[in-house]
């Protein structure tokens, strides 16, 4: 209140102070002048005369703070809402020092919740907290008056008064109650027997702009001052619950913090808060290292800080080992070898990079100081601060690592840590990935003050690049487990006993064959492996090949499917010594063999491809649709006969799904990204045998007048989200002169009697099977005309039935249409008459009532009981899909820009105009992302559906890496918890409009 009052003053008398706006130093973001005038407009239009005035004579003054307000109203829609809501606010931020203003902020923020006993009123009153930090740090990194440290400093003391005022009102609101003896219950809820501690960069200090917070909650029930007949685990549980709602819940005033508990022991199986007793239980059994890891960074922040304090002293021995901890080394290692197969390529794609997890990012500093923190903390005490640059400093100073290592990785720390809040600025989405689009990288770029992309690209990758030399040379020297644990040898005559025991140690469940089948190798038992020095080669890779299969937890399944794989190769003197030089690659291809045997098999007969995967350029940009395009086209040039075209395409698809799946089995492209690689690979071989056929086709029955053909993509090929196993939903359309309906060929052909004959000549060259296999099944179903009648429909007949006949689920399928082969003038024309359709003015009840029926109708022919079925499970793609396409049907009318084939970007288009909740339209977004993850490794992985219990650890891992978790069972968490609000969420999205309660068809 004091702060508002006085800058009502500052008003009155038009007093400058020397604060924020006399500090700021100008951006170098530059922002078109015809069009600053116009976003700066925007961002004070609902301020008063006086307020305006009073902005316009700061900017004036301090021309710096008018370039940090144009670069906020160019890039950042989230502070340019809260400059808009609330102009006093901003105000208040230029004219205060802003280490004083947050600080002042907090202690109001505090006072007040202290005051306070309605839990609305505590609500609004720590989100007006969380605006107010969130603009006036903005502001001062921007402006360049923060550095990171006062940018995380603040930004985690925020959070730190947030949750202890919450918790000290929830605990003291529990005392009114009579659930808890107050005479017995301390200041801010010391005594109470309940802590709340924070992980990761909360507990570390580095919060980063737009962060969950990762918090574990522990009560001791022996501590706590429960009242007569209050049992502590529901009484906690529910007090968490309610914790989670006070911070995380979506107001008018917006929210204070994502919370994230999923870091407590067996997240999928255990309640949200957890008694001290067993959480220690849990870690003496079987923590693990990357919990150990996590710790690291471990601090209390609310409630009874006593007992976090105590909870962590008890825990240091299982962190903290008195002896050098170099077992600690090779699970780290493999942790980050989950996340990235290969290290050592330097090529990195800058579009949709994740500056957080992905190669040469933040995650790998902090594997670099926090591994090290666990080999050598135990015995030297100096090296156990939470904070990563601090590590960084100690490592140095011990002798751990150089000096210039340490300033290189604190450089690239810095300007990551900058461009992840930049991200995150603009639309307070807790988001790490880099935009995708060559123009909106640009865009980007301009925030972070670069000129162009190009620039920026080359700065990133610069350090990206630095990073990751650092991490990989802190483990050149680690030596493969297989020749610590024991003896792997195998004469040809017999087992070697000692052999025998080792494979044992490692997890195979029958040593013998397992033996037998590796002796079989080197005695060169498959054809590909009887040349000497392919064996000879083999007998150095052996060992280490056992080893990584043996990680993958299955170990005889993935001898097994090695040993296939070994049988169906042709030959393997290029395999074998590549496999020698690059040890990664070895545990590459365990990795493919031991969770993804068809996309073996596919290696297998194209060993060549292994020449592909050891080229630095494989891990860094995909082929665009030019060099694809070029790639086929000399391909199909080179063929003899149509059936050596038909192989010829077949072969290349192959080899690119081998590819593309590889890179993501590897951690190195992202679900998104893979799903736009399988449709642009689809659309390239789409229109090259187009052209094949075309020629082919008018050679024999010649053209129609003013005949135009239009392939359309439907489902996931038309949303670009295909896997490794999709099908292609096509609909052809067409035109011609009407006055002339006949072909003027040899063999002439009448109206749509010949566009059907092309379609069907199409459709078997895309779909018969041949030597080389089958290229893709093509579902024409979509089709107006259904299962029967033509296969190829005229564009005025289609128009007419879009129109007039087809049923809402229709105009759902036509969100995703696009085309993939036509002339530029037809494809234009299909183009608007599909956004005509879906611009069309609709009875929303009656689209919602459709929409919610057509669920009711899948969920009873799929079931919708099982959360592993991703498509289908209640909360699943199914119910995110259909939600997007009810966005676009309701209000594509009004708001065009939400049209898009694509279900993520429709949500994203569809928060960022307000159609939606910004949370519910995160969580959507996050949701999407994390089921297209998923789904693409289990359709590199299995045929069938996927069963937990069944599946080997290595693929749970694989699961878990592609979900960004640190182990499968936090990702079950995640996924039941996501999909429980992926459901909820649908449901109020169909509640924009009322559900008219009849049951339709369709």
């Amino acid at each position: 209140m004091a702060l508002a009052s006085g800058r009502k003053a500052a008003v009155k008398t038009g007093v400058q102070t020397a604060g924020l706006a006399a500090n700021l130093r100008g951006t170098s973001s530059p922002v078109a002048g015809s069009r600053l005038a116009p976003a700066l407009g925007r961002l004070f239009e609902d301020a008063s005369v006086e307020q305006r005035r009073h902005l316009t004579s700061i900017m004036k003054a301090h021309p710096a703070a008018h370039a940090v307000l144009a670069a906020v109203a160019e890039h950042s829609p989230f502070l340019s809402d809260l400059i808009r809501l609330d102009p006093d606010r901003i105000l208040g931020i230029l004219e205060s020092d802003p280490h004083e203003y947050l600080g002042q902020a907090r202690a109001a923020a505090t006072r007040a919740v202290g005051l306070s006993r309605d839990e609305a009123e505590v609500m609004a009153v720590l989100r007006r907290l969380r605006a107010q930090t969130a603009l006036g740090v903005a502001l001062a990194d921007i402006g360049d008056v923060f550095d990171l440290a006062s940018v995380t400093r603040e930004l985690t003391a925020t959070a730190d008064a947030a949750i202890s005022a919450a918790v000290a009102f929830l605990l003291r609101d529990a005392a009114d109650a009579g659930k808890l003896d107050k005479a017995r219950l301390g200041e801010g809820g010391g005594g109470s027997g309940y802590a709340v501690l924070a992980m990761g960069k909360h507990g570390a200090g580095e919060l980063n702009y737009s962060s969950d917070v990762d918090l574990i909650v522990l009560f001791d029930p022996e501590v706590a001052p429960l009242a007569d007949g209050v049992e502590a685990a529901p009484f906690f549980v529910r007090l968490t619950q309610r914790l989670v709602r006070l911070l995380q819940e979506r107001t008018a005033d917006g929210y204070v913090a994502r919370v994230d508990l999923r870091l407590r022991p067996d997240p999928a199986s255990t309640q949200v808060a957890l008694s001290i007793d067993a959480a220690l239980d849990y870690y003496e059994r079987e923590g693990a290292t990357w919990e150990r890891a996590a710790y690291i960074k471990a601090r209390p922040v609310a409630g009874d800080i006593e007992l976090g304090d105590s909870f962590l002293k008890r825990l240091a021995p299982f962190v903290w080992r008195r002896s050098l901890d170099y077992a600690a080394v090779a699970d780290v290692h493999a942790m980050k070898q989950d996340i990235h197969a290969f290290r050592g390529h330097e090529a990195i794609a800058v579009e949709g990079h994740n500056v957080k997890l992905g190669r040469g990012g933040i995650r790998e500093i902090e594997f670099f100081a926090q591994t090290q923190q666990l080999i050598a903390g135990g015995r030297d005490p100096r090296l156990r601060t939470r904070r990563t640059l601090e590590a960084l400093v100690l490592l140095a100073e011990s002798g751990w690592i150089g000096e210039a290592a340490r300033a290189e990785l604190d450089e690239a720390y810095h300007f990551l840590r900058r461009v992840e809040h930049r991200l995150q600025m603009v639309a307070d989405a807790q988001t790490h990935t880099l935009p995708e689009g060559a123009e909106d990288l640009a865009t980007f770029a301009r925030f972070m003050g670069y000129a162009n992309g190009r620039d920026f690209a080359e700065a990133l990758t610069r350090r990206l690049t630095c990073v990751q030399n650092h991490y990989s040379r802190l483990f050149e020297d680690v030596p493969p487990r297989a020749a610590v644990d024991g003896r792997l040898e195998f004469p040809a005559e017999s087992d070697d006993r000692e052999t025998l025991a080792t494979l044992h140690k490692l997890g195979f469940a029958d040593p013998r064959s397992a033996s037998a089948t590796v002796r079989g190798w080197l005695s060169g038992e498959h054809r590909a492996l009887r040349p000497p020095t392919v064996r000879a080669n083999l007998a150095v890779v052996v060992p280490l090949l056992i080893d990584a299969l043996a990680r993958g937890g299955a170990p005889d399944a993935a001898l097994n499917a090695t040993d296939r794989f070994f049988r169906d190769l042709p030959t393997a003197h290029r395999l074998l010594p590549a496999l020698v030089r690059h040890p990664d690659l070895v545990r590459l291809l365990a990795t493919i063999l031991g969770t993804a045997p068809r996309l073996g098999e596919m290696l297998a007969h194209r060993p060549s491809l292994i020449d592909a995967l050891l080229d630095p350029a494989f891990f860094g940009a995909l082929p665009d649709e030019a060099a694809l395009a070029d790639r086929l086209s000399s391909l199909l040039d080179q063929a003899e006969d149509e059936e050596d075209l038909l192989d010829h395409a077949r072969r290349f698809r192959q080899e690119q799904h081998v590819l593309i799946g590889v890179r993501i089995l590897s951690g190195t492209l992202p679900a998104a990204r893979a799903g736009e690689a399988f449709a642009r690979l689809a659309g390239v071989i789409i229109r090259a045998l187009f052209g094949v056929v075309e020629r082919r086709f008018r050679a024999a029955y010649g053209v129609i007048a003013g005949g135009e053909i239009a392939v359309l993509a439907m489902g996931k090929l038309g949303g670009r989200e295909m896997t490794a196993g999709s099908d292609l939903d096509l609909i052809v359309l067409y035109d011609f002169d009407q006055d002339h309906p006949e072909s003027d060929g040899a063999r002439p052909l009448y109206g749509g009697q010949y566009f059907a004959r092309f379609t069907q000549r199409l459709i078997s060259v895309l779909t018969t099977p041949t030597n080389a296999g089958q290229l893709y099944e093509v579902d024409l179903r979509l089709r107006p005309s259904g299962r029967s009648g033509p296969v190829a429909t005229s564009l005025p007949r289609f128009e007419v039935y879009q129109a007039e006949e087809a049923w809402t689920w229709e105009h759902m399928a036509l969100t995703r249409a696009r085309v993939v082969s036509a002339s530029p003038a037809f494809a234009g024309k299909v183009e608007a008459t599909i956004r005509q359709v879906l611009r069309r003015k609709r009875d929303l009840p009656r689209i919602a009532a459709d929409i919610r029926d057509m669920r009711i109708a899948v969920a009873e022919e799929k079931g919708e009981d099982e959360p592993w079925d991703l498509k289908y499970a209640r909360g699943g793609l199914v119910d995110i899909e259909f939600a997007a396409q009810f966005l676009v049907l309701a209000h594509a009318s009004r708001h065009p820009q939400v049209i898009n084939t694509s279900t993520l970007r429709v949500i994203e288009a569809a928060r960022s105009i307000g159609l939606i909740d910004a949370e519910d339209g995160q969580v959507l977004a996050d949701a999407c992302r994390l089921l297209h993850d998923l789904t693409q490794v289990l359709r590199l992985a299995l045929v069938g559906p996927f069963q937990p219990a069944e599946a080997s650890p290595a693929l749970r891992r694989l699961l878990a890496r592609a979900g960004g978790m640190p182990d499968f069972s936090t990702l079950e968490a995640h996924l039941f918890e996501t999909q429980a609000e992926v459901r909820l969420i649908f449901e109020r999205v169909l509640a924009q409009a009322e559900v008219v309660p009849v049951r339709r068809k369709g």
